[in-house]
């Protein structure tokens, strides 16, 4: 279930949160354009990802989205959880730890969860550290499972 979209106006309302799971978003179909885009965008055109026929005689019966396509939706998605002004500075820090677990069949349906780990401190700000995990519609196990890591300053 999708919930609201939190929008946030101090950096301190996203402290606040510490320990708390931030959202879930809609769910979001993996098209061929898209993941076309993907493959076009970082010169990666793999043919799991891009020949049909090569998906087809797969073990997952047709083409599966690149494993960074999924992580990069990230951005995407945590807009979709909150939104934050007030602040001077947003920065991506990186990933302390990612794990593709299943694959991303074409035409598969992804949502994210999105919680709150730790706050840091930082000179002027917070350093925040998230789990996002990478849900696929009617499948147990999760596409990925990542720990984000990002600042605001105030």
């Amino acid at each position: 279930m999708k919930t609201e979209t939190k929008v946030m106006t101090s950096v301190d309302e996203l402290r606040a949160l510490e320990g708390q799971v931030l959202g879930t978003t809609d769910w979001f179909e993996i098209t061929r354009e898209r993941i076309t885009g993907f493959a076009d965008a970082t010169e990666d055109w793999e043919e799991i990802h891009m020949n049909p026929e090569r998906g087809a005689n797969s073990p997952f019966g047709t083409n599966i989205a690149h494993g960074l396509y999924t992580l990069s939706l990230g951005p995407k998605f945590q807009y979709e959880i909150f939104t934050m002004s007030g602040h001077s500075l947003a920065l991506n820090y990186g990933f302390e730890k990612v794990r593709f677990i299943s694959p991303v069949k074409l035409g598969a349906r992804l949502r994210m969860t999105q919680e709150l780990l730790a706050v840091e401190p930082l000179d002027g700000g917070s350093k925040f550290r998230t789990r996002q995990t990478f849900e696929i519609e009617g499948q147990e196990k999760p596409a990925c499972v990542a720990e984000s890591v990002f600042a605001y300053f105030d």
